[in-house]
């Protein structure tokens, strides 16, 4: 049982940070970016490359994998996405979800359909047994390492200069360029970091959930499912979303294995029905 929660809760937390790079474009950018996956496809290709095949370690290739996938969102967000932010929701699901099947054909076409398999260092293989309970040494890894980056952003934006002006972009444009807030340079930096979260979280989630050319579609709701439960107003409500979804996904998974694939979606509809703004959202 308690290593079942230990699964679900590193589970979660991988969940967190593939999702909360759409919490962030969503939630404080108000754009519906569905091309999320494509960038934690992007940064879990990186590290396959530069691990398997050039020997880089594991370690290093994760901020590469940030940085190249931030690199590239913001590349793609100056030329592309600029155009959009005032279309209206249609029109940006439209686009996002183009880009998604040219990233799917670019790597099929560059790295073949085949699923790739994420070369993990020796130390960070097996289990330990703490208190009784089987403790995966990676699971752990990944559950200290999303939980430090949740504070990280939660403080961020809430605590400094930048998370202001981030929330007086959002709210009113006009005004915020009015008192010197410079909205573009604020919203391509958060674009920025957010497509590297989903790279990082694709780069760390490559050897549990697996990757392959469909990864985009393939988890693309499980982004949107986080978002939807958790709520945007803040970085909380996505990550306590995370938690409660991953530990229902392995739980139902092991014990009613006939519904498991099934759970979390009805947990996102009971919540829809009884808070369509969100499980932690505050009510308007």
């Amino acid at each position: 049982m308690l290593t079942l929660l230990f699964d679900g809760l590193a589970y979660g937390m991988l969940l967190f940070i593939l999702s909360c790079g759409l919490a962030v474009t969503l939630g404080l950018m108000n754009f519906i970016n569905l091309a999320h996956g494509a960038f934690a496809m992007a940064g879990g290709y990186i590290t396959v490359v530069l691990t398997n095949n050039w020997g880089v370690p594991f370690l290093l290739s994760l901020p590469i994998a940030f940085v190249a996938a931030a690199v590239l969102g913001l590349l793609l967000e100056r030329t592309l996405y600029v155009r959009m932010y005032e279309k209206g929701h249609l029109d940006q699901v439209l686009f996002s979800i183009g880009i998604v099947f040219v990233a799917v054909a670019g790597i099929d076409y560059v790295m073949g359909s085949q699923q790739q398999i994420l070369n993990l260092p020796q130390f960070m293989r097996g289990r330990v047994d703490v208190f009784g309970v089987g403790v995966g040494i990676y699971r752990a890894f990944l559950i200290v390492v999303c939980g430090l980056l949740a504070v990280a952003l939660q403080l961020i934006l809430t605590h400094t200069r930048f998370g202001s002006r981030l929330r007086a972009s959002v709210d009113d444009r006009r005004v915020a360029r009015g008192v010197g807030i410079r909205v573009n340079v604020i919203f391509a930096v958060t674009f920025a970091v957010g497509s590297g979260l989903a790279g990082l979280g694709g780069a760390l989630g490559a050897e549990i959930l697996g990757l392959d050319p469909t990864f985009p579609l393939k988890f693309m709701v499980y982004f949107l499912i986080v978002v939807s439960v958790g709520g945007t107003t803040s970085m909380l409500g996505p990550l306590y979303a995370s938690i409660l979804l991953g530990i229902a996904d392995v739980m139902a998974k092991y014990y009613v294995p006939v519904l498991g694939g099934f759970v979390i979606y009805i947990v996102l509809v009971v919540v829809l029905v009884l808070r369509p703004q969100g499980l932690f959202s505050r009510m308007n």
